[in-house]
């Protein structure tokens, strides 16, 4: 029941909230403290009252020391407050430290086409994911500081609402023999290096993998790619360089050495490729492609994309097979994107990558230019908003510990470009409330695969023959 104050007027009982605001120094962090402030602010004008820190916490140390001053407090309930994107590894410590009312709030930001300065859907899209195969129960809101009901939805995830529920899976309506899945069987893929720590959206398993369509993982180091590059012939990297030349604008306004060392790990990926027969590759790209090689491989793998090559990012070799099935159902390149923003008024998402998408994908009226990693400072990146048309999406999951399809679909719509790298404004068929619903609900995981035309029936036919449950988005 609702308290009341000295003028009768009720007030939300919630308790006293314990809160910890993720962030990471690799975003913009004068505009994440500045809305961690509208955030505190929103909390104190809905009568929450509050423990714990009201800064940033960037690292583990940080994040352990303040579980640790709330595990000595009288709290009700943990807010995580996602401020910036993180990995889920601090969440998963939360979520074992208390044995109390978890939630998480997460932020949007403006599209003004610049770099993404915060990325906080994609930090909830991974907590989510992570606490989803843990089996924990969670409340979210991704909302505003803000916006004009703000206290209404915080009074509703504080007072234990808003929880996650998952979206019920069926059986495919289309059956039969899928060409894709045969396209795939026994496909090889390359794992280079580990995925990161707290991207449990990029584990897998070698046995579930075989079991499903036969796929075999090879499973390379980063350094073994990082010097097949280095010692790439001279005349390779200037082919490529010639490649990327006409394709892109602005190659020459790019740090040199460091665009040379970023396409030759096209030139390694290519040389790898043929000699072990792979179907796709699944890299851990960030940081050691920045902080010990010296190039980013966004602009080469949007080059192995467009070739019908699909690479992971991040090691995620789900995410590689995601991306092959639906190449092989489209006939045509797809790209593994990351969902960045759902904005329920304007009934719209925004996919993104930091600059990785096939280029046959490019607005016909924007020159694709030749750009440098938003955090990390080096080339090569593709830009260019995303071509409007019927997009298909689709994911094999492993959200909350079970296998299924995902498959949805929607318009990419010609808007001017939402941030930089290779992004795109859709509007889902199902809507973005629901999407947001779904995604989140479902714990599904951040990256999902879109190709250009309606392939849902036979992404249908290929979850058939697979044997696998379908998540329609």
């Amino acid at each position: 029941m609702a308290a009341r104050d000295a003028a009768g007027v009720a007030t939300p009982e919630f308790g006293t909230v314990g809160i910890l605001p993720l962030g990471r120094p690799t975003f913009d962090v004068p505009y994440a403290e500045e809305r961690l402030g509208e955030m505190l602010a929103a909390l104190a004008a809905a009568g929450a009252k509050l423990a714990g820190p009201r800064g940033l916490l960037f690292d583990a140390a940080a994040t352990r020391a303040a579980i640790h001053e709330l595990q000595a407090a009288d709290i009700d309930r943990i807010l995580i407050l996602q401020v910036t994107f993180t990995d889920a590894s601090m969440t998963i410590e939360i979520a074992n430290a208390f044995d109390l009312p978890l939630a998480i709030w997460a932020i949007p930001e403006p599209r003004s086409g610049e770099r993404l300065r915060l990325n906080s859907f994609c930090g909830l899209n991974l907590a989510s994911h992570a606490l989803g195969l843990n089996g924990r129960k969670y409340g979210t809101l991704y909302a505003d500081p803000l916006s004009p009901d703000i206290g209404q939805a915080l009074a509703e995830l504080l007072g234990g609402g808003r929880i996650a529920v998952p979206a019920r899976t069926d059986a495919a309506r289309v059956g039969g023999v899928s060409a894709a899945v045969a396209a795939v069987r026994g496909a090889r893929i390359a794992r280079i290096g580990a995925h990161p720590d707290g991207f449990d959206t990029c584990a897998y398993d070698k046995g579930r993998l075989a079991a499903l369509a036969g796929i075999t993982v090879d499973e390379l180091e980063l350094p073994a790619l990082f010097e097949r590059a280095k010692s790439a012939p001279a005349s390779v990297a200037a082919g490529l360089r010639g490649e990327a030349d006409i394709l892109l604008s602005g190659l020459e306004t790019v740090d040199q050495a460091q665009l040379d060392r970023s396409l030759r790990l096209k030139a390694a990926l290519d040389e790898l490729r043929g000699e072990g027969g792979y179907d796709a590759f699944a890299i851990r790209c960030w940081p050691e492609t920045f902080t010990e090689y010296g190039g980013a491989v966004c602009g080469p793998v949007s080059m192995m994309g467009e070739a019908r090559v699909p690479c992971a990012c991040e090691a995620d070799v789900y995410g590689a097979l995601t991306t092959l099935l639906l190449q092989k159902a489209a006939e045509a390149p797809a790209f593994l994107a990351d969902l960045v923003d759902l904005d329920i008024a304007d009934d719209t998402g925004v996919v993104w990558h930091c600059g990785q998408a096939p280029i046959s994908m490019a607005d016909p009226g924007f020159r694709p230019q030749a750009t440098i990693h938003t955090n990390r400072k080096m080339p090569l990146l593709f830009e260019f908003p995303l071509k409007e048309g019927r997009v298909t999406f689709f994911r094999v999951s492993q959200a909350r510990g079970e296998t299924f399809a995902v498959i949805g679909g929607g318009e990419m719509l010609n808007r001017t470009m939402a941030f930089t790298g290779t992004s795109g404004v859709v509007r889902f068929d199902s809507g973005a409330r629901k999407v947001l619903e779904t995604v989140i609900g479902s714990a599904l995981e951040h990256h999902m695969a879109l190709a250009y035309g309606d392939h849902r029936e036979a992404l249908e036919a290929a979850a058939a023959e697979l044997k696998l449950p379908v998540l329609r988005l």
